[in-house]
């Protein structure tokens, strides 16, 4: 649908005069012009605000400018009070959902920060104190797993481990503090430099829980003994 033109309401010399006030102006403007022609001229506010920040000389240009460029709302185009009513809906809305996350996060926050750890820790030999791993890096480590009754159900530091070229017992490696091990390895490996070794004692919780992990020997519940030496750490 074409704009129409509307009529001029005021001549040059009465814009100049003392008869049409800066919010007879912008009445004008914001009746007719588009929002993106009042937004471009910074007019494209409340009627007061836009009245104490606009000088008349700026007003007069833009309703000049508004009749040359022919830059008019169609009749199917939203007032400017209709759409600054949409954008602030939509900054609120923003808003509401940004406030909703940030209670999320603290409550988040507020849960880890009340939860006690689930394992003890026994240093056997002190580490470099230097090197210690971020969640994402690489940990390479040697481990023996064993049950409350000292059964041993996992290690890679027997005789039949896994060995390389040279004949090293190849160690375990992954991303630590990303899930790919037991909550219990994730948390305690944190707090462990290259080169420590270290017992942990990691409760169910924190394990393999109530299910537990039959096929390797552990029942449900099961708290575990863990020998783990922190060989090596890469990001």
């Amino acid at each position: 649908m074409a704009a129409q033109e509307p009529t001029r309401s005021y001549t040059n010399e009465q814009l100049n005069s003392d008869a049409v006030s800066k919010k007879d102006i912008i009445n004008v403007l914001q009746a007719n012009a588009t929002f993106e022609f009042l937004k471009e001229m910074k007019l494209n506010g409340k009627l007061n605000n836009v009245a104490k920040t606009s000088k008349k000389d700026h007003l007069i240009n833009a309703y000049n400018a508004m009749f040359e460029k022919k830059a008019f709302r169609q009749s199917d185009e939203p007032t400017l009070e209709e759409q600054l009513e949409e954008q602030l809906a939509k900054k609120t809305a923003a808003m509401a959902v940004a406030d909703e996350k940030k209670k999320e996060a603290a409550k988040e926050a507020a849960n880890t920060e009340k939860e006690e750890p689930k394992y003890k820790k026994i240093i056997l030999k002190q580490g470099d104190k230097t090197t210690y791993p971020s969640k994402n890096d690489k940990v390479s480590c040697l481990y023996t797993g064993k049950l409350e009754n000292g059964t041993i159900f996992d290690t890679n530091c027997a005789s039949t481990a896994r060995k390389n070229r040279k004949g090293e017992i190849k160690p375990l490696i992954f991303p630590v503090g990303t899930g790919k091990v037991i909550r219990g390895w994730d948390e305690a490996l944190l707090t462990m430099s290259k080169g420590e070794k270290a017992e942990l004692h990691i409760e169910s919780e924190w394990a393999y829980g109530r299910k537990g992990l039959p096929d390797h020997g552990i029942p449900p519940f099961s708290k575990l003994i863990f020998e783990v030496e922190l060989v090596n750490v890469a990001d």
